[in-house]
């Protein structure tokens, strides 16, 4: 029985309705999302948009926020959990696949396709943190989209494969596949898949600022029981179909319009810089928010630039 209680990490706007579904991506997994509109609707179709994000969250935090405030401003939004995480199907928990989790982006737009209150014309994506990869990644492949948006954006198998700041060499390279595979036979001895585990109770005072900033969102202002970033992490082996797949290998065949968001201050931000310049077209935008940080880009509506990106997609849907 899905949860249809108001359960999220931020406050329902009086303006928006919201309600509780369910979709099947082609695995045959069912998919469960939370979807945003106008309470007044002057239309009979709206525009639509499908959410997800960061990597390791859940739809009660960052994607629902976007979701809401996307729907504020016309907008049909759809925030979801993806396959094995969440209120979503599939087993084992915690598993993440960037075929299936293409997949599952792939599935929303099925969805947004056929409902009634769709505009199946006018389906843009938008995926948050590792999502924003996926998005890019998704983007490549569906031509139903219009307008991709990334925010915040991490390539999660640049940095599973080379490590943050690629700062990985071949040993390490091997190092960890070695000990990857070595989880594998434990995992399998014990019918039981190991989890990495998340975040303690305190950090250090010694860990990485940017470490701090997401122990604050996850740990604190945006806690939420099924966010496997709040809770106990992925399972150890996870990263593994990560390692030797390259998400951004195409993204020159992307022929809709893409805007690509980040903060100039974060410690993410080559990630999207990069993207960006393997993006063609006179479609396709960079937006640096100046003084931002990673999760500045989660929940902080004074720093997140709705408005710019609703211009943008209406621009070019």
């Amino acid at each position: 029985m899905l949860d249809k209680q108001w359960d999220k990490t931020f406050k329902l706007a009086d303006n928006v309705h919201y309600e509780k579904i369910t979709f099947n991506n082609r695995f045959g997994i069912t998919l469960v999302g939370d979807l945003y509109r106008p309470k007044d609707l002057t239309t009979e179709k709206l525009p639509a948009i499908a959410i997800c994000g960061p990597f390791g969250a859940c739809k009660e935090q960052a994607s629902g926020l976007y979701a809401m405030e996307m729907a504020k401003r016309g907008f049909l939004a759809l925030a979801f959990d993806p396959s094995f995480t969440g209120e979503s199907g599939g087993t084992p928990r915690y598993m993440n696949s960037p075929d299936i989790n293409t997949e599952d982006f792939q599935a929303a737009v099925d969805f947004l396709s056929v409902y009634s209150l769709s505009d199946a014309d006018k389906i843009s994506i938008l995926g948050i943190c590792g999502w924003g990869g996926i998005a890019l990644n998704t983007a490549q492949i569906d031509t139903r989209i219009k307008v991709t948006i990334t925010s915040t954006m991490y390539n999660m198998s640049r940095v599973t494969h080379y490590g943050y700041f690629d700062s990985y060499n071949d040993e390490d390279i091997y190092k960890l596949k070695v000990e990857l595979n070595k989880q594998r036979i434990i995992d399998y001895k014990n019918n039981n898949y190991a989890l990495a585990g998340a975040f303690p109770d305190e950090l250090p005072d010694d860990a990485v600022w940017y470490v701090k900033d997401y122990f604050a969102y996850y740990r604190g202002r945006a806690y939420h029981p099924r966010s496997l970033n709040s809770t106990k992490g992925w399972n150890q082996i996870a990263s593994l179909s990560l390692m030797n797949t390259k998400q951004d290998e195409y993204l020159n065949e992307i022929r809709s319009a893409v805007l690509v968001i980040h903060g100039d201050k974060a410690h993410s931000c080559y990630f999207s810089k990069d993207a960006f310049k393997k993006l063609v077209g006179d479609n396709k935008k960079l937006m640096l928010i100046e003084g931002a940080v990673h999760t500045d880009l989660y929940d902080n509506l004074d720093v997140i630039p709705f408005d710019e990106i609703k211009e943008f997609i209406n621009k070019y849907i």
